[in-house]
């Protein structure tokens, strides 16, 4: 493979978010240390899955981690478990974060284990463990070791790192690493959009040889944050008239935070009826807490809503469910109601219950306000297949299912070639991840079209060397 090579002195080699987009794992390997960018977490089909997650297969001395997603921070405790014992880099919000999501994840460990062990033991067959434990998470929170942005740091012998604010969610960053005798090589983790709520813009590429950028939207544009408003006032509309639920799946951190808001501000403007919003997530309630807790991440559009009295993350007709037994009552209730729950694609907490009990019901919605991956709930129901499997049920789909593409955190096609464009002047490799193959291979079709003279989608695995003898 041109340019690929286990003996070069400096080299990178993807684990996963190679040709697809989860479980985001990137090593970067020098003659005296190696790095992990990211420790994600992989979601795809279930056996498969289970296994990439509960063993990662590389043995870094330290680990940078760009942001608290699930896909780029999920697999954390299971390379503790393993034995890492190095620094986990990250800003302080991208810590705060995975105090919360990473015990969720604990969590629905154990719930999985113990349900698969219920059939295992009738079978006579052995228990299997959960991929980690809250014990592994509260080690893994040990080794945290924060950084603000623009602060320089050791990641290792001869390399030095320093964040960038990514704009995507609280606490994303890019990071900037300065390779001795190597490259600069910075790794864009997810890029946000400009304009975006509550976060400042993501700052511009950096100069660094190697770019190591995601492609998620790299063949999608967003829709325009207005259309997007029409299009929810609609969905609204009908279900006052219907007196139907609106069901939204949504990623408790990050998605769930800016809903809410623009919530809140299209009915400060009166751009939308007021109706009951129920955020039923307790990972999202927390994660709520931290985006709170955080104002030196905020825009100046929030801190005017602000001092303007608006309430961005707690509106009076918000309520955030604590208690199984008022999630349960949820399905009980009447509408009009709006229910946000997690996750984004369907695949564990409390949406999976909701859904089971409203799919069949014409009068609802399902509102996807994000992207789900192949092989999961999400995506069946995205796709309008006519009856699909929740706890071995067949149920028949006849609610509305509607899509809005707004309210993405990602930069779209426009905004990674606006984001990348510094690296053709500067002759900079781009090596392109955390995009699905088909979308990837075509984005760096794109940017070769462009004037980009090097420009690489890895595979999983490979080894590709990077360049020697770079400004340090």
């Amino acid at each position: 493979m041109d340019g690929s090579s286990d003996r070069a002195p400096f080299t990178l080699r993807s684990y996963g978010a190679a040709r697809t987009v989860t479980g985001s794992r990137h090593l970067i390997t020098t003659p005296k240390t190696s790095v992990l960018l990211d420790c994600g977490m992989f979601q795809g089909r279930r056996h498969e899955s289970t296994e990439r997650n509960r063993h990662v297969p590389v043995d870094p001395e330290s680990v940078i981690l760009s942001h608290a997603h699930i896909d780029h921070s999920g697999a954390l405790p299971s390379l503790v478990r393993g034995g890492y014992r190095g620094p986990i880099h990250a800003t302080s919000g991208t810590r705060d974060l995975c105090e919360a999501m990473l015990a969720d994840c604990a969590r629905i460990a154990d719930s999985d284990a113990k349900y698969i062990n219920r059939r295992r033991l009738e079978e006579g067959k052995r228990p299997v463990e959960p991929i980690y434990t809250q014990a592994d998470v509260d080690q893994t929170l040990k080794q945290f070791v924060t950084h603000g942005y623009g602060e320089t740091f050791d990641v290792g012998p001869g390399m030095r790192g320093v964040f960038r604010d990514a704009g995507h969610i609280l606490g994303s960053a890019g990071v900037l690493l300065t390779i001795e005798g190597g490259p600069r090589v910075y790794f864009t983790g997810d890029i946000g959009r400009k304009m975006y709520p509550i976060l400042r813009d993501p700052e511009p590429l950096p100069e660094a040889e190697v770019v190591l950028s995601e492609s998620t939207y790299g063949q999608r544009e967003h829709e325009p944050v207005d259309l997007a408003e029409d299009k929810l006032r609609s969905i609204l509309d009908r279900a006052i008239e219907k007196r139907g639920k609106v069901l939204i799946p949504a990623f408790s951190v990050g998605r769930t935070q800016n809903l809410i808001y623009a919530f809140a501000k299209l009915q400060d403007d009166g751009r939308i009826p007021q109706l009951p919003i129920f955020v039923d997530s307790p990972l999202a309630r927390k994660a709520t807490e931290v985006f709170y807790d955080h104002p030196e991440c905020y825009d100046d559009e929030l801190r005017a809503f602000m001092e303007d009295g608006g309430k961005p993350f707690y509106p009076p007709n918000v309520q955030y469910i604590r208690d199984r037994k008022d999630s349960i009552a949820l399905n009980q209730r009447d509408g009009p109601m709006v229910v946000l729950a997690g996750s984004g694609m369907c695949e564990g907490g409390r949406i999976v219950h909701h859904l089971k009990h409203s799919l069949h019901d014409a009068k609802n919605t399902v509102l996807f306000v994000g992207w789900c991956a192949p092989w999961t709930l999400g995506r069946r129901i995205v796709e309008k297949q006519k009856e699909v499997k929740i706890f071995g049920r067949r149920i028949r789909v006849r609610a509305r299912v509607r899509s809005l593409r707004a309210y993405s955190a990602h930069a779209d096609r426009t905004g990674l070639h606006e984001f990348l464009a510094p690296a053709k002047e500067r002759g900079s490799e781009i090596y392109l991840v955390h995009g699905d193959e088909d979308t990837a291979l075509a984005f760096a079709d794109e940017l070769r079209e462009r004037g980009h003279a090097k420009v690489t989608v890895p595979e999983t695995y490979a080894a590709y060397s990077l360049p020697v003898g770079a400004r340090v």
